[in-house]
């Protein structure tokens, strides 16, 4: 039932903070709309650290940005005029739409000191709203992400529909994204609700389909039948996917159904017409080589 296991790969975002990369992938773009899978850190910061570190402004376009930490805090900024802290177990839900900047900065890390861990994913747009106006939204969970809670499972539907519940985040296609902290022994059954379904592990070990995922490894299953999910240990992990959207380009943060809308990002950001962050405009991210 496993079609492929992949391996977290790091990645540094620039200024030496690293990422673990899952996707893409070569042998696997895409799981449903999720184009785009980091991980980040766990990793502590000391008070007073670089704003090297930070990750100033730059642009979007074709997706939304899915933020959720496990632990830590963000600042995020956008062209929209929104600064959003984002705290442990919130959804930071983006959607770049025809376009968008933002920064995301570890103000409260450099003020307290923090252990940041946590994911972000981009979720690909249908085609026919690729180009709609961005927005930005906020959730602070308790009323608006939907818990499963029996003993010894713990489930957060971050986004989309599953199991029977709803999460409040606006997504635009059919998809679901769920926390998962299962205790040692304990299991649950990945629903054959969609075509494509991945899990990623964050701690921990998790027994699927008779074999062991590892911490910092995804895999992605067959369609088909029920997957059954055990927990070797106390663990954590996420369950993701939803159903295809068709092949999606990407180049640097644009991602686009189409690559003459690439070409034309580029050329945006090259020429600077692409709105920064109003408060937040004394520097930039410039377009790779």
């Amino acid at each position: 039932m496993i079609d492929i296991i992949i391996d977290m790969r790091k990645k540094d975002l620039g200024g030496g903070f690293e990422v673990g990369r899952v996707l893409p992938f070569a042998k696997r773009r895409m799981v449903g709309p999720f184009t785009f899978f980091d991980q980040m850190g766990p990793v502590e910061f000391e008070k007073g650290i670089a704003k090297s570190l930070d990750v100033r402004p730059h642009p979007h376009i074709g997706l939304a940005t899915l933020t959720y930490l496990f632990s830590g805090q963000i600042t995020h900024r956008d062209s929209l005029g929104f600064t959003q802290e984002i705290c442990p177990e919130e959804v930071n839900w983006m959607i770049a739409g025809s376009g968008i900047t933002h920064s995301e900065r570890f103000e409260y890390a450099r003020t307290n000191g923090a252990n940041l861990f946590g994911l972000q994913t981009w979720i690909a747009l249908p085609e026919h709203l690729e180009e709609m106006p961005p927005e930005f939204h906020h959730y602070e969970g308790k009323n608006e992400l939907p818990i499963f809670e029996e003993k010894g499972i713990r489930g957060r539907l971050i986004a989309g529909e599953s199991m029977g519940k709803s999460s409040s985040v606006k997504t635009l296609s059919p998809m679901f994204y769920v926390h998962w902290q299962l205790q040692q022994g304990q299991s649950i059954a990945l629903e054959n609700e969609y075509t494509e379904r991945a899990i990623y592990v964050v701690s921990g070990q998790v027994e699927a389909d008779g074999q062991i995922i590892n911490a910092g490894q995804m895999a992605v299953f067959k369609a088909g039948a029920t997957i059954g999910l055990r927990a070797l240990n106390n663990c954590t992990f996420m369950t993701l996917g939803g159903e295809p959207i068709g092949e999606r380009f990407m180049f640097w943060n644009f991602v686009s159904s189409s690559k003459e809308r690439l070409e034309q990002a580029k050329e945006d950001w090259k020429q600077g017409r692409i709105k920064l962050p109003e408060h937040d405009n004394q520097e930039f991210i410039p377009l790779p080589e």
